[in-house]
């Protein structure tokens, strides 16, 4: 989810007409669902037009998933696992692929080392701008020289071919 700071750049006060405006956009072409939403949406404005200068205000936003999208994605994932070799359980597949994909959070390991720790693609940790986000880097992985020649060792310089067949039949 992505978090937006804003901070009130100018001392000087915001023009009357300025701020007329700026509303009437605001509020004419973007809009609370419903009654109890656009209250909230005028206060936040009107707070954000209040604000001194070097205040800082932290929006929190949420776009919701395509489940189209979701769905092919992890139809794309069940498909890759089907036809791999070396994982015997489709979770470590998929830890094996957020790690290829840099999609991991980097800690302190057990002995003192770094360590990647594969991060949430849930509904509630990745909204669809973020998961968009997933989905390119692990197309990205998949394509790239390491992914096809780990998941079929057996077929040498024909492993990319493979991976291509699957990641074509998903329009990637």
């Amino acid at each position: 989810m992505p978090d937006i700071l804003l901070v009130r750049q100018e001392a000087a006060p915001i023009a009357p007409a300025d701020a007329e405006a700026a509303r009437r956009v605001l509020f004419g072409t973007v809009d609370g669902l419903g009654e109890q939403h656009s209250k909230s949406w005028r206060r936040f404005i009107n707070r954000l037009f209040r604000l001194e200068p070097g205040e800082v205000v932290e929006i929190k936003t949420h776009q919701a998933r395509s489940g189209p999208f979701h769905r092919r994605h992890f139809a794309l994932e069940q498909a890759l696992f089907e036809a791999q070799e070396r994982f015997e359980h489709f979770d470590q597949f998929l830890y094996w692929i957020k790690v290829g994909a840099g999609w991991v959070t980097w800690a302190a390991g057990p002995a003192g080392g770094v360590v990647p720790i594969p991060r949430s693609v849930s509904f509630a940790a990745a909204d669809q701008e973020a998961f968009e986000d997933f989905h390119q880097r692990v197309v990205a992985f998949l394509r790239g020289p390491h992914a096809a020649r780990y998941l079929w060792p057996h077929l040498k310089d024909r492993a990319d071919g493979m991976m291509n067949q699957i990641l074509e039949g998903f329009s990637e």
